[in-house]
């Protein structure tokens, strides 16, 4: 009997400061993703980590790294191993708040910050600048013949958190999901700051939730959806009234986890990045 190949992928899920879920619910999401890894695909092994700081000692030998952080994000060393690893043939599934990273202070007012792109944002090819309070809203899929976007149905409605994603190189990325959202709705005050809308498409009214690209002979794909919390580590102030009309949050809140296209999309990104032919 012939088994089938190994293969070694990494997890990193964890918030900054270490320990802290920094306003989600890192070990559902943990465990989910878990589950899909070794439910899925019987011949994986992973190992899991809370931050970026140690991947010289686990991806040499991987070939997947996951990532679902609020927070931590690779320093200028770390971020040229990883680049090194992906241009070596790695693969890179990055999740929801793995677009963001460092937020400072704008004018010394701590209650007004502003998100700071970095080495990372450049790797992975997308940068966070802002979402709007909890909402629902529909998601496009731009290409249902690619292998992250199979069995998906041309468009789905979830509650997440609607990420305004500016891409790095949109000449180099394959858009996989879309959104309509012609004007950021965030109060005064809710989130963070910038200067420019700069994910915004040229149409004025489409918004980038999902991408994969080309780094030497291997890859990153990200998928900006994926919002949870729990009782304990919610952070949300309200939401829109399309979530609730009180504008109440919930104090449990699952959003696109609960939905059937989002599972999809996980089991699609592990495979792709399981499988060197997907």
């Amino acid at each position: 009997m012939t088994h089938p190949q190994p293969v070694r992928v990494h997890l990193i899920v964890g918030g900054f400061p270490p320990g802290s879920p920094a306003g989600h619910d890192m070990d559902y999401a943990r465990l989910r993703i878990l589950q899909l890894l070794l439910h899925e695909q019987p011949n994986v092994t992973a190992s899991v980590s809370g931050d970026f700081s140690d991947i010289d000692k686990w991806l040499p030998g991987c070939q997947l790294l996951v990532t679902y952080v609020a927070g931590p994000f690779p320093n200028e060393a770390q971020n040229s191993f990883l680049r090194q690893w992906l241009e070596d043939g790695g693969r890179w599934l990055g999740l929801h708040g793995t677009s963001g990273g460092k937020a400072a202070p704008v004018d010394n007012d701590r209650r007004v910050r502003k998100m700071v792109k970095a080495d990372h944002h450049a790797t992975l090819g997308g940068f966070f600048l802002n979402h709007p309070p909890l909402r629902k809203f529909q998601v496009d899929v731009v290409n249902q013949q690619h292998s992250l976007t199979r069995g998906l149905p041309a468009s789905f409605e979830v509650m997440d958190e609607l990420y305004l994603i500016e891409l790095q190189e949109p000449e180099n990325s394959e858009i996989l999901l879309t959104t309509e959202l012609e004007k950021d709705p965030s109060p005064p005050g809710f989130g963070f700051v910038y200067d420019e809308d700069t994910a915004l498409q040229p149409d004025g009214k489409t918004r980038v939730l999902g991408f994969t690209r080309a780094l030497g002979r291997g890859s990153v794909a990200y998928i900006a959806l994926g919002h949870c919390h729990s009782t304990t580590s919610n952070m949300q102030p309200f939401v829109d009234e399309s979530v609730d009309d009180d504008g109440t949050t919930p104090r449990v809140f699952r959003g696109s986890w609960d939905t059937q296209p989002f599972e999809q999309l996980l089991r699609n990104g592990i495979e792709w990045g399981c499988s060197l032919s997907a």
